[in-house]
């Protein structure tokens, strides 16, 4: 069916490269109204009881539930305390005075509660939780940090400053932090992905990769812009769009192209190259483009509004990219091809044999071949290392330290945990209380082990329309494992009280949770599922799929290992960016890191067993068929590796811990798979498993409707 669509295609050519120019223009006309569209919504979940009620105290109070108050830190000159004269109502005039720099009407502090809980045990350090107006926007207290931070040095108490610190003080100090927009991003990725294709095709087809890449980003964004109209789309989107993207359409013309230049080195005029490329390479690209369109498909049946449209533009990237791939490129290579590949670059990454297979790669694959027990059983225990860490791994937002470095915000939060405060009185729990005393709730609640406070103030602006506020300060963060049992038990305490029910962002945090990860066994079967019987019909080969499937499911595992060692437990974050560990993974991080990297590394997967297959077809040798197939993927797979290390390098560079978080652990497991898992596991596996790689029933056969190279396992030579 490829075969017809290519001649199609290349006898339409003046029409296939009108259309794609089109496309282009508007495309690049697209872009920049496309991103303002998208929205920075990341924490809708209707229905959960988290969110319903962080609504039902925003709609009633202006501001609180899911936003973090912003926090006011005071530290008295040694020799004096709370208590010292006057001090109550300079701390009074301060907190009200800067309350009203931003319009906030509700303060909680020492001086309006009388709570000695919030002060340190030596009496010198306090601190006011202020909640300004909420916008709409992300962070939801931007512009009032933005008014607070120049008008903090005019407000002293006793002679000490006054400092600002919260979670969106110290997100922003984060975000501020220098570091490139999209644009830059891509053109670093474009340049470093240039570099390793002009190493990799020693010519000016090293261009062409590139240039489908672009015009693929282009007309995905044009495809995302009408998105927008239909539904919300989140901003996180452009940088998936454009440096997945990127990585993702290099991948296909790099494969055709490759395969391309081998025919050619065999004698094959440019047109029967082309033919011939994409009966084979370009089959590989269009179900290596429907794997990844379906991973992340399975976004879409999750109950997050955000995550599923992230899924459904998404998946746009792969299928442009592919279409790409399977209309323009063909044409260019017929046309212009020839006239690209004469132009030599005095650079090359390896010596090539006429049948396009490296020396390097050959030796490599030889060497598997002859010990792949030795392999498999090496590459097992590198995985089976990083899977280790996995059992600790922990959902919940990253410790407040972990958001900045340095700075004033962060000087505020370092003054609250040296006087004896724990981090997590940054993200308090909201009990709201409909028709009852919420005095009970307190009683209850300070009960609770780990928490530090319970109040419920008693003036107007603490209670309307017949309900309360109960705020509730938990020492530990959210992130840790202390703070994730306070914080449950005080969700407990709370829903046995009648006409009590639990916010806060860390309430919000765990309906997330709930709402995805509860659902995970069904998203990842689906996915699964389908995947498999893809692969069943492009390997011809029950065991190959069933593999395939198998070794992605631990490639994935085990960067989730590698990142809870990296964040979570800080070894790398703080060598590398002086970010102190983070204590959990942000709840969306998990889930979008399989989604994508289950779907880009097995692109990797259906390259290599794709050839092997046909290497086996043609010589009748499982052995031989490694060898071959390894030795003609292997520096493509290696390629294509580094080209998406460096989109998601440079993602990694955006200012922004949730962010690094994301690109590090795509770049990572993109390494990781490319290198363990393909380049020694798969091939050793092969080998082991022998005749039975071929073996597809034909029953099964009849029902996928392909036609089954073998019904039954057969004697062949190994």
């Amino acid at each position: 069916m490829l075969g017809r669509w290519t001649g199609w295609v290349l006898r339409h050519r003046g029409l296939v490269g009108l259309g794609w120019l089109a496309l282009t223009v508007a495309g690049a006309l697209a872009v920049t109204p496309a991103i303002n569209a998208m929205t920075n919504d990341f924490g809708s979940l209707p229905g959960r009881p988290g969110y319903e009620t962080n609504q039902e105290i925003l709609n009633r109070y202006g501001d609180g539930g899911a936003a973090d108050p912003l926090v006011l830190t005071v530290t008295l000159p040694v020799g004096m305390t709370v208590d010292g004269p006057g001090v109550r109502d300079e701390l009074t005039e301060a907190f009200q005075r800067a309350a009203r720099l931003v319009g906030a009407t509700r303060v909680l502090s020492y001086p309006s509660t009388g709570d000695r809980q919030l002060v340190s045990a030596d009496g010198r350090t306090t601190f006011a939780l202020i909640y300004p107006p909420a916008d709409t926007a992300f962070p939801p207290y931007a512009r009032s940090v933005a008014a607070l931070t120049p008008a903090l040095p005019d407000i002293r108490v006793a002679g000490a400053s006054v400092t600002l610190t919260g979670t969106d003080p110290l997100f922003i100090a984060a975000s501020d932090a220098t570091g490139p927009g999209l644009l830059v991003e891509i053109v670093i990725a474009g340049v470093a992905a240039l570099v390793v294709l002009a190493l990799v095709f020693g010519s000016l087809v090293a261009l062409l990769p590139l240039v489908m890449a672009i015009i693929a980003i282009l007309v995905t964004f044009l495809a995302v812009w009408g998105l927008t109209a239909t539904g919300d789309v989140s901003f996180v989107v452009q940088f998936l769009v454009g440096l997945v993207g990127l990585g993702v359409a290099i991948d296909y013309t790099l494969l055709i192209t490759t395969r391309w230049r081998e025919e050619r080195t065999a004698g094959a005029t440019p047109i029967e190259a082309v033919e011939r490329a994409m009966a084979t390479a370009g089959s590989a690209v269009v179900f290596s483009g429907v794997t990844v369109a379906v991973a992340l498909a399975s976004m879409v049946v999750l109950p997050v509004p955000f995550l599923r449209a992230i899924g459904v533009g998404g998946l746009l990237i792969p299928l442009v990219s592919v279409l790409v791939a399977v209309t323009l490129l063909p044409v260019t290579l017929a046309t212009i091809g020839p006239l690209l590949d004469r132009h030599r670059l005095r650079v090359s990454l390896g010596r090539r044999r006429s049948g396009g297979a490296s020396d390097g790669w050959t030796r490599w694959a030889r060497a598997v071949v002859r010990r792949p027990t030795l392999t498999a059983l090496a590459a097992m225990v590198v995985l089976g290392a990083l899977i280790v860490p996995v059992f600790s791994l922990r959902l919940g937002a990253p410790t407040p330290a972990s958001n900045a470095s340095s700075g004033p915000a962060r000087d505020g939060l370092d003054s609250l945990t040296a006087a004896g405060f724990g981090a997590g009185v940054l993200s308090p729990e909201y009990v709201l209380v409909t028709g009852t005393n919420p005095a009970s709730v307190v009683d209850r609640v300070r009960l609770v082990a780990g928490v530090r406070t319970a109040i419920a103030p008693d003036d107007p602006f603490w209670r309307r329309d017949g309900t309360s506020l109960v705020i509730v300060l938990v020492d530990e963060p959210a992130a840790s494992y202390a703070g994730q049992q306070s914080r449950r038990q005080v969700r407990a305490t709370a829903d046995a009280t009648p006409g009590a029910r639990v916010g806060g962002s860390s309430a919000q945090g765990r309906d997330f949770v709930e709402a995805v990860y509860g659902r995970a066994p069904l998203v990842l079967g689906l996915a699964l599922l389908v995947t498999l019987l893809l692969l069943i019909r492009v390997f011809q080969s029950v065991l190959l799929a069933v593999k395939a499937v198998a070794l992605n499911v631990v490639s994935v595992t085990a960067t989730f290992g590698l990142i809870v060692l990296a964040w979570q437990q800080g070894y790398l974050s703080t060598a590398w960016w002086g970010i102190e560990a983070t204590g959990a993974l942000t709840e969306w991080v998990p889930v979008m890191v399989f989604a994508f990297l289950f779907g880009l590394s097995m692109d990797y997967e259906v390259f290599i067993l794709a050839r092997m297959r046909e290497e086996y077809d043609a010589t009748g040798s499982t052995s031989e068929a490694a060898v071959r197939g390894l030795a003609n993927t292997g520096r493509l797979v290696t390629s294509a590796a580094l080209i998406l290390f460096f989109a998601f390098a440079s993602l990694a560079a955006t200012p922004g811990t949730e962010v690094k978080i994301f690109a590090t652990a795509l770049g990572l497991g993109i390494l990781l798979d490319a290198t363990i898992v393909r380049a020694m596991l798969v091939p050793a596996l092969v080998v082991l498993f022998g005749r039975w790689n071929w073996w597809l029933p034909r029953w099964l056969a009849r029902g996928l409707l392909i036609r089954p190279s073998d019904s039954r396992p057969r004697t062949q030579p190994r």
